[in-house]
């Protein structure tokens, strides 16, 4: 059921500007086919980011929402985030970042799983604060989708409710 006033989604190669000027919104080449609830999703931080709190919301997040979660960790090397994704083949892999490298890990990062042909379908999102410089040119953000993401979910109010529009539009389970 969408929200009052929720803004269109957002379609590859779309920017919306943010109420500070920047695009800050998610670019996306469409919604990403998850697969169902009761699946796996692997979180994961940007090869270069310690932060932890970041990961273990998310996990907390999908968790309530019905996802197993694999929780890869802060420092994710890319050859352990590839060998965990053949491993699991997950419904969706998240990598988040907050010390404003995301941008850079994230395009290594997604490179790889795409050179994978078992992994070429996985949907993948990106998000948090992707730049040290606040937010992400819509040029860096289209760069993120063409290098192989799903979804980019930079870092700012529209960047989160973005987020949240996508779990949202994922089947759920009844919990018991």
């Amino acid at each position: 059921m969408p929200l009052p006033d929720e803004p269109a989604p957002v379609e590859r190669g779309e920017t919306v500007p943010d109420e500070r000027g920047g695009s800050g919104a998610a670019v996306a080449r469409k919604a990403p086919a998850v697969a169902k609830r009761d699946a796996t999703v692997i979180v994961a931080g940007g090869t270069s980011d310690s932060h932890t709190w970041n990961l273990v919301f998310l996990q907390l997040l999908l968790e309530e929402l019905g996802f197993d979660v694999v929780n890869l960790g802060p420092c994710v090397p890319t050859e352990l985030l590839v060998r965990e994704s053949l491993a699991h083949r997950p419904a969706l892999l998240v990598v988040s970042s907050v010390n404003g490298h995301g941008y850079q890990d994230g395009i290594r990062m997604i490179g790889k799983v795409r050179e994978r042909a078992e992994l070429r379908a996985v949907p993948a999102v990106i998000g948090g604060k992707l730049g040290i410089e606040g937010a992400q040119s819509a040029e860096q953000l289209a760069e993120l989708i063409a290098a192989g993401y799903d979804a980019v979910f930079d870092d700012g109010a529209e960047g989160i409710a973005s987020f949240q529009r996508l779990l949202d539009s994922l089947p759920q389970r009844v919990l018991t």
